[in-house]
């Protein structure tokens, strides 16, 4: 019995340790995922750890890593069965961060300076509520059949938790899955690339920056990489080498994290195509514009403070918390977290052409810029915008463009129909098949067209709500 308990021993020893050896880069992915995802989920988002492990990060391998909160500390420390063990900590102003060995809790970080304004405005332009506006041509029966039955038929897999339709500046349509309401910080993820072009924007109306402007980064003044203008990068048609999976270690998993700088690992890869040619969606790329913006500043602080007060606080998206990697670089491409009422304000300023109330934050030229086809995107892409330009969703107007994040979040602004539309939510099933029939790279374009763009359900609920206007 003692040399069967003795061999049953070793045989688990020398399987943890096969487990290790061959999994060591993947359990450091699972480990800093789930790590920064519960402790964003609890002390930026105000979630519990149930809420956040159940729904949120309920799916294999994910399930794998056990998560030790500690609040206190505002930390939380991961393994995946008992290896590799990740900390992610909390940062005030800057959202929470996944450490690496050099990381000294004790060094002081700079954190941005908010300008949040409390004033007796309604929304959009303040937070009171709104006077009742009723629309004569509204069907505000329909309408609302519309969104009881669009979370009914998400009920089974939570995956909506918020529906707001904005129609002429008024909320006409709003609803919450349990556990959330119009104060629930949400993750935007892709949509947070949306919130950079803006910002990109801003810096041009303000002669800071132009858009066809060649990037300015001093190691590829000798080599293809020169030409690449701002505009390219915007616009994700650059030809650089980028991987961009979700469901393997590439170059997307290990910037997210492994790297402490994410706005480096873009700039170190090679030309593979034609800029201004090739399109290739790349989340490193956004970073590297987040790294490229920090350039033209004077300093860190100023940087920090650029976004927040030139454009996020200008426009009282006050919810609002941009998240940054270790370098204190804001991490563009991934982590915009806001309200939903936040994030309609965000669409609410391109639909009105850059203007907010009275001031033009964006000039008229640069919101119909965003919303241009990206030369080799066959219609599907802006600058850090999706586009229905080529009619993808079949029953949606062709100016209809958005902000998208990888799980369903959504920012549709429809200009025609005066309205814009925020979809929250984590539509992991919708995310799983997209990613496992992803094709190879050289057919990207139809990968996007296929499972982003031609969305059933954003087509028939887009189509469903735009059939209450009559």
């Amino acid at each position: 019995m003692r040399k069967l308990l003795k061999y049953t021993a070793l045989l688990f020893i020398l399987v943890i340790g096969y487990l290790g050896c061959t999994n060591f880069q993947k359990f450091i992915i699972i480990s800093g995922l789930s790590a920064k995802w519960v402790a964003s989920g609890i002390f930026v988002a105000e979630r519990t750890q149930w809420s956040i492990e159940e729904s949120d990060s309920d799916f294999s391998p994910i399930t794998w890593a056990k998560n030790e909160v500690d609040l206190q500390d505002k930390s939380v420390s991961t393994s995946v069965f008992g290896l590799q063990e990740r900390k992610a900590i909390y940062r005030k102003g800057l959202g929470t961060v996944v450490t690496n060995d050099g990381f000294d809790p004790d060094i002081p970080y700079l954190s941005p300076n908010r300008q949040r304004v409390a004033n007796n405005l309604e929304f959009p332009y303040g937070d009171l509520p709104q006077k009742d506006t009723i629309f004569s041509n509204v069907n505000y029966d329909d309408l609302e059949k519309v969104v009881v039955d669009y979370f009914n038929e998400n009920d089974e897999t939570n995956t909506t938790r918020s529906l707001l339709i904005v129609y002429r500046n008024q909320i006409i349509a709003e609803k919450y899955a349990d556990g959330f309401d119009k104060d629930s910080k949400m993750l935007g993820w892709s949509m947070s690339k949306s919130i950079l072009s803006a910002v990109y924007g801003v810096m041009e109306q303000q002669g800071r920056i132009g858009k066809d402007d060649f990037a300015p980064i001093e190691s590829w003044k000798n080599d293809g990489r020169s030409k690449i203008t701002i505009n390219n990068l915007l616009q994700m048609n650059s030809g650089l080498e980028w991987e961009e999976d979700y469901t393997k270690i590439c170059d997307v998993t290990e910037m997210l994290y492994v790297a402490s700088d994410m706005t480096k690992p873009q700039l170190k890869k090679p030309l593979i195509g034609k800029s201004n040619e090739t399109w290739n969606y790349s989340s490193g790329t956004t970073n590297l514009l987040s790294g490229i913006l920090r350039q033209q500043l004077k300093s860190h602080q100023e940087y920090l403070d650029f976004w927040y007060a030139e454009l996020i606080d200008k426009i009282g998206m006050n919810s609002m918390v941009l998240e940054a990697d270790l370098a204190g670089n804001y991490v563009a491409s991934s982590y915009a977290w806001a309200n939903t009422r936040d994030w309609a304000k965000f669409g609410l300023l391109y639909l009105n052409k850059g203007n907010w109330n009275g001031k033009q934050i964006l000039s008229e030229d640069w919101v119909k810029y965003t919303a241009t086809p990206t030369n080799g995107s066959k219609g599907i892409y802006g600058a850090q915008f999706w586009l229905n330009a080529g009619g993808h969703l079949i029953d949606v107007p062709k100016d209809m463009y958005m902000a998208s994040g990888y799980q369903g979040q959504y920012v549709f602004i429809i200009p025609s129909k005066e309205l814009v539309i925020v979809r929250m939510g984590v539509n992991y099933n919708n995310t799983k098949e997209l990613l496992k029939k992803r094709p190879v790279k050289e057919n990207e374009i139809e990968a996007v067209v296929e499972f982003e763009l031609k969305n059933k359900a954003n087509n028939i609920l887009l189509a469903q709500i735009l059939s209450t206007l009559n």
